[in-house]
């Protein structure tokens, strides 16, 4: 897939949309974000940034940021480690069927855990996904409690729940649990981890503001903690939208981005299907997204020719008001 419009690696081409886009529908979409009169079940719409056939089409920014901010990623880092994973993948490191190389599982039942069954949210561990009740989450204490020095450490001490491969249990557990697999797979701990990235993923895509977190530990905080700008967030939507394949260079396997979009074999109970660390959307139709707290977005929809990254700040309880907008977004743009 190298027959496309100039790759964005330096800067990315911007153009007015097509003649075949309903370009009036878009314009009233962004205005319920940005307009005298935004939609407040929106609430706050940092960014937007739309990518149609190659080309950025639409880029627009709430008063607090700029095509030079940094936005946090909250959980669409979990897409970015399945990106490095991928890259582990392809260098012949990891092998996701393998049970995964936790050491503390070597001698119990969480040693039958694959790498597959982490990716899918399917591991079976214990884990509490919770924002709110801060006694009752495990999110909340592995971030900002007693895990944060050490998040993968305090993940993998849970305990089995189910079986693995029977459950799905959204985790931000999990995805430490495999950072810090990666970072053993890379070794060097934080910088030898931070130099692998830039080298493999953030570095060819001219990913250039891609600032990832590290606890002191020395383990990538994929779960959560990656800043970007609106159009670095796009660059990686881009690279899915690719098949993994950028400007004649493969960085992910081939096959990858269908990987994350493939349906775990087991009931998903949430408003979206669930892949291997990228949520499904059916509608538009064949659409995967990175998703994050508070309503961070990247949608990458294949059969349009489109990535749509939104970021900003919208609770939870009104998430399908921010997912319904994007939908009427990529609405605006036609099947190929």
């Amino acid at each position: 897939m190298t027959d496309r419009k100039p790759w964005p690696t330096d800067s990315w081409t911007s153009a007015a949309a097509d003649a075949d886009v309903d370009t009036e529908r878009l314009e009233g979409l962004v205005q319920r974000a940005f307009g005298p009169a935004a939609d407040d079940n929106i609430e706050t719409t940092l960014s937007l940034g739309v990518v149609h056939r190659g080309q950025l089409v639409a880029e627009h920014y709430g008063p607090t940021a700029d095509a030079a901010t940094a936005l946090i990623s909250w959980s669409m880092g979990k897409s970015v480690t399945q990106a490095l994973v991928g890259c582990l993948v392809a260098d012949g490191a990891l092998d996701i069927d393998a049970p995964a190389p936790v050491a503390a599982w070597a001698d119990d039942d969480r040693s039958a855990i694959t790498l597959r069954q982490l990716l899918g949210m399917t591991s079976g561990l214990r884990f509490a996904e919770d924002y709110v009740d801060d006694q009752a989450s495990d999110v909340i204490e592995m971030l900002f409690g007693s895990g944060q020095g050490d998040t993968a450490g305090y993940a993998s001490s849970l305990p089995l729940e189910h079986p693995p491969g029977t459950v799905f249990n959204y985790s931000s557990g999990t995805t430490n649990i495999i950072s810090r697999i990666c970072s053993d797979a890379i070794g060097g701990a934080e910088a030898g981890t931070r130099k692998y990235m830039q080298e493999r993923l953030f570095g060819p895509l001219g990913m250039t503001s891609a600032d990832p977190r590290f606890d002191d530990a020395g383990t990538f905080v994929g779960s959560s903690f990656l800043y970007c700008t609106t159009q670095d967030f796009l660059r990686f939507g881009y690279l899915y939208l690719n098949d993994g394949m950028w400007d004649g260079q493969r960085i992910l396997p081939i096959g990858w981005a269908k990987e994350a979009r493939t349906p775990v074999p087991i009931d998903v109970p949430e408003d979206f299907g669930y892949g291997a660390h990228w949520w499904l959307w059916d509608n538009p139709a064949g659409g995967y997204g990175a998703h994050g707290y508070e309503g961070q977005y990247i949608l990458v929809v294949p059969d349009r020719d489109l990535v749509i990254t939104r970021l900003g700040k919208t609770p939870a309880e009104r998430k399908l008001f921010v997912t319904s907008w994007i939908r009427d977004l990529a609405d605006c743009f036609p099947s190929s």
